[in-house]
């Protein structure tokens, strides 16, 4: 008996629907190695740590593909065994032998949800191989305080979607999208669909330079049942998950599930509170034999006090807990003061006092996104897919500064940066199958339009008033200091054929066309704050009308494949107000326009081979890659944080050459170890010249990654007890350009266990407790290790120290209780 995921529409399926029970849910505890690569195993073996998915929109399948509807699967191979299983766990096993091709890593929910509810499941992507996941709290929730990194690749330059939603290129200050924490709650996420090489043309995306990340969401159940899960731990967590599932409502199986979602928590250190809420809503209507309509929607409801940025000398001189002083006591006197160069004796060795003296930085963002995706069958072997949808975001980042004054006299000031989004679009796919080739063709489409102000508000003299409450309700502001719109329409078409010359071969060939135009207006501008007479204005225009993929899978022997997968793929100029990013806008008016008849957008060539071997008992794979890129944008920073000196280069070409190697062994029942290395040489390929200085980066590896990381996981079952144990190592980073000053490596370890007592108390009390009732117990950084994690998120100086990272949290403690019924 195999374990397959439920997202069959997309996969080579070895099953037909199994309607008379009501319900259709599948365990994703068939996963492979991957970097690529696996095995897939019996379904009472543990699950190895990676799972592997094709590349393709359809792998090769006898006679005729099986098509997910709704749910349910129309099983159209005759060549396939079906044995399905009605248990309270709705799983679906099927059995027959199933290979996979591409280089499409996949997380299963059991990955996910081994994690302490709440956490951003990027965390468990993170233990994949090339992969890293920084964070400066424990869950990973930060927006400002989160990076992710693939292959080399930051996440500004991945393509993210959820439930068929683009939600764009992952940055604080993104124009297009949504955190992709703040898009899905992950107790609902079915799978990760991780394309780690260079094709996915069909992704709906500007900036998928490496790769793409599709956040799969599971379907309401067929049978009535609702969730309910609790979860306590360090800093005072309180997590709480609520769902129900309608269950079937239709003899064709209309259903839908609603979910709440809600996560309170003080921070690791500091003051203050981090708080989110999120409410989910699915709708699934199957219509006819072949075709479906579904219907996804998330409100979030972000609010977090940020930890402080920090740089090398506050670290040294003030410590592993330094903060701003929001929540602490007399934080606002000590704030007052320090803005008024009185600062705390704790701050007496500390090079720059003031930029380490900070009364509270804050992230909030209100979000509501939905579509409705629709999958018809026009014809035996022609399907229309696509998804309409809409967003609307309101979000600010603020700072309380203590280089500006408020008009009371007050010698602090709250800057916030107020940002209000709009985006709508629709992605739409044919996908014909004919004589032995898969061929599909698609167009997306997206408007957004954006206005973005810092503004300033006035803080209370001390003893007269609170301060201004960086999450809640605002004043009106006394200055705007700058402000901005944007306005843009992204358009990208696709076309693409895998090939299956014999039945162990695919060959794939596509490409992909792009074309973007962005506008910008300024509203507001405050010359005594911004230095300058104007701000960046007029309009960009990002454009390839061809972007070649090749690929090809040649599974050989038995349980050993070959692969290689070739693209070309462009991230249009990215967009950001100013001083915001590595972005043409985020110049002044004068630089703007000396660069923008000259400034292009990133590219690169991505190529990569991998082999794999799979066994019952061995997965074994080696992943080596090069991509080539040119006009790599970066932000170069100096200055304080909250008004930096900023300039944005091109700092040329870069070659970037990388190898993982994985193993994952089963000795025993219920037993999985594994461990990968990971090596990236990315270096920069010319030195820069800044305002008449030659800065010699040339040869220097790629700022914030790393060129080695090892990671491994063991997973033990036995029983209705699962434990298991991961480690990372984590080797230096570049922290400037020139790499005169390093991040150092560091080792960080996690372990858990679960209990599935339901089943166990039922039997032993003969009571009516649900049988999915399950405890879990999880411990972060367990050696409690002191450690830099996101590093960056300011920019990087050329060379020398710069308050631009963020430590990661000591040991935390967590425990769980979670049952259905």
């Amino acid at each position: 008996m195999i374990g397959l995921s439920t997202h069959l529409s997309r996969m080579e399926i070895f099953g037909m629907a199994y309607r008379n029970a009501g319900f259709l849910s599948a365990v994703l505890s068939t996963t492979l190695l991957s970097g690529g690569g696996g095995a897939l195993y019996a379904a009472d073996k543990p699950e190895p740590l990676y799972a592997l998915k094709s590349n393709h929109q359809h792998a090769p399948v006898a006679k005729k593909q099986s098509t997910q509807v709704g749910g349910r699967i129309a099983g159209r191979s005759k060549n396939r065994k079906v044995a399905v299983v009605n248990n309270s766990s709705e799983d679906l096993h099927v059995s027959g032998k199933r290979r996979v091709v591409g280089v499409q890593d996949v997380v299963s929910s059991a990955e996910i949800h081994r994690a302490v509810p709440g956490t951003n499941p990027l965390k468990a992507l993170s233990q994949h191989p090339g992969v890293m996941f920084q964070s400066s709290d424990p869950q990973g929730l930060g927006q400002w305080t989160s990076m992710l990194y693939m292959h080399g690749f930051q996440q500004d330059q991945i393509g993210m979607t959820v439930e068929g939603i683009p939600i764009g290129d992952q940055e604080f200050h993104s124009f297009n999208g949504l955190n992709s924490a703040q898009a899905i709650t992950s107790e609902n996420l079915e799978r990760m669909d991780v394309s780690l090489g260079a094709g996915a043309e069909s992704i709906a995306a500007t900036n998928n330079l490496g790769g793409s990340l599709q956040f799969i969401g599971s379907d309401p159940g067929h049978v009535r049942k609702a969730t309910i899960g609790q979860t306590f731990g360090s800093n005072s967590l309180f997590h709480t998950y609520v769902r129900g599932d309608s269950g079937d409502l239709t003899k064709r199986g209309d259903r839908f599930y609603v979910s709440y979602m809600r996560n309170d928590t003080k921070r690791w250190k500091g003051g203050g509170h981090q708080f989110m809420q999120q409410v989910n809503f699915k709708l699934v209507d199957p219509i006819g034999e072949h075709s479906s309509l579904s219907t996804f929607f998330n409100y979030s409801d972000f609010e977090y006090i940020d930890y402080q940025d920090m740089s090398f000398d506050s670290l040294k001189n003030g410590g592993y807990y330094l903060d701003n002083f929001i929540g602490t006591p007399n934080g606002y006197q000590k704030a007052y003061q320090a803005a008024l160069g009185i600062f705390p004796s704790s701050y007496s060795n500390i090079v720059d006092k003031t930029d380490a003296s900070y009364y509270a930085a804050s992230t909030t963002s209100r979000n509501y996104i939905g579509g409705t995706t629709y999958d018809f069958e026009l014809a035996d072997r022609l399907h229309w897919k696509g998804t309409v949808y809409g967003h609307g975001q309101y979000g600010r980042g603020s700072y309380t500064s203590p280089y500006s004054t408020s008009p009371n006299g007050a010698p602090l000031a709250e800057q916030i940066t107020v940002t209000q989004q709009k985006r709508f679009g629709f992605t739409s796919s044919l996908n014909y199958t004919v004589a032995k080739n898969d061929i599909s063709a698609g167009v997306w489409y997206e408007n957004f339009s954006v206005n973005v102000d810092r503004n300033a508000y006035e803080e209370p003299l001390l003893g007269q008033g609170k301060p201004v409450n960086p999450v809640g309700s605002l004043p009106s502001p006394y200055a705007t200091f700058w402000g901005m719109q944007f306005n843009s329409n992204s358009f990208t078409a696709y076309l693409q054929d895998t090939y299956h010359p014999l039945k162990n071969v695919s060959l794939h060939v596509g490409f992909k066309s792009i074309l973007q135009t962005v506008r910008a207006g300024q509203t507001a501008n405050m010359v005594s704050y911004t230095g300058t007479d104007s701000l960046a204005v007029g309009s960009v225009t990002s454009s390839r009308p061809f972007l070649p993929h090749i690929s090809g899978d040649w599974r050989f022997l038995r349980d050993h494949e070959l692969y290689f997968d070739i693209a070309e793929n462009m991230k249009t100029l990215p967009m950001a107000a100013y001083k915001q990013g590595a972005s043409p806008f985020a110049l002044t008016g004068e630089q703007y326009e000396k660069i923008k008849n000259t400034i292009k957008p990133e590219t690169n060539w991505t190529y990569s081979v991998g082999y794999r071997y799979n066994s019952p008992w061995v997965s074994g794979t080696v992943f080596a890659y090069r991509s080539d890129f040119s006009n790599r944008l970066q932000q170069i920073t100096a200055g304080t944080i909250v008004n930096p000196v900023s300039s944005v280069a091109n700092v040329g070409s870069i070659a970037m050459n990388g190898v993982d190697a994985g193993l994952v062994v089963r000795p025993l029942k219920g037993l999985s170890i594994s461990s990968n290395v990971s090596y990236n040489h990315a270096t920069y390929g010319s030195n820069i010249s800044e305002n008449g200085v030659t800065y010699h980066i040339k040869g220097q590896q790629i700022v914030n990654y790393p060129r080695f990381m090892y990671k491994a996981n063991v997973v033990y079952t036995i029983g209705d007890f699962t434990t298991h144990f991961d480690a990372t190592y984590m080797g230096k980073r570049n922290y400037s350009y020139t790499g005169d000053l390093k991040v150092p490596s560091y080792w960080v370890e996690n372990a858990g266990v679960r209990w599935m007592m339901g089943k166990t108390i039922r039997k032993l009390t003969h009571s009516s407790l649900p049988e999915d009732l399950s405890i879990d117990f999880n411990v972060y950084n367990l050696a409690n290790q002191k450690y830099i994690s996101v590093s960056g998120e300011n920019g990087n100086a050329m060379y020398g120290d710069y308050q631009s990272f963020f430590v990661g949290a000591p040991r935390q403690y967590f425990g769980s209780i979670r049952m259905s019924f």
